[in-house]
């Protein structure tokens, strides 16, 4: 028979730029990260992409091992390794509530709020750029 501690997951969310991940966690004897039903090395080429993904754990130093699954959608590579970063930040924060401090001290906790400015009207090629100005 199963225990409580063996089926239990905590579930969250995290996000970057239009990037939204939806990851869980369970208490496991092995490490293991799944996302979209792919292996992490298969999902994250780079090992910068993969690195960031795994800060949260790295930062934490837990003794227990985590079964992880994470659905991401949206955004680039790097923006879903950020969100991905972010949720398993929250869910370790609900599975022990003293890495709060820690990982809020890294900035994991907090949503990145940079985004690309829009695009406004007039004779502009992006948000802020102008065409060369010439006196005469």
């Amino acid at each position: 028979m199963e225990t409580e501690t063996t089926t239990r997951y905590i579930e969250t969310i995290g996000r970057r730029k239009t990037a939204a991940a939806r990851v869980r966690i369970t208490p496991g004897t092995k490490q293991s990260m799944i996302i979209n039903d792919l292996d992490v090395d298969a999902y994250f080429k780079t090992d910068e992409q993969r690195r960031v993904a795994l800060d949260a754990i790295a930062k934490a130093k837990l003794p227990v091992k985590f079964k992880i699954t994470a659905v991401i959608r949206g955004g680039g590579l790097c923006a879903q390794a950020e969100a991905l970063r972010h949720g398993i930040s929250r869910a370790l924060v609900e599975h022990d509530a003293e890495l709060r401090k820690k990982l809020k001290k890294a900035g994991f906790l907090k949503r990145d709020p940079r985004a690309k400015e829009r695009r406004k009207f007039g004779n502009k090629g992006k948000a802020r750029k102008s065409p060369k100005w010439s006196k005469r």
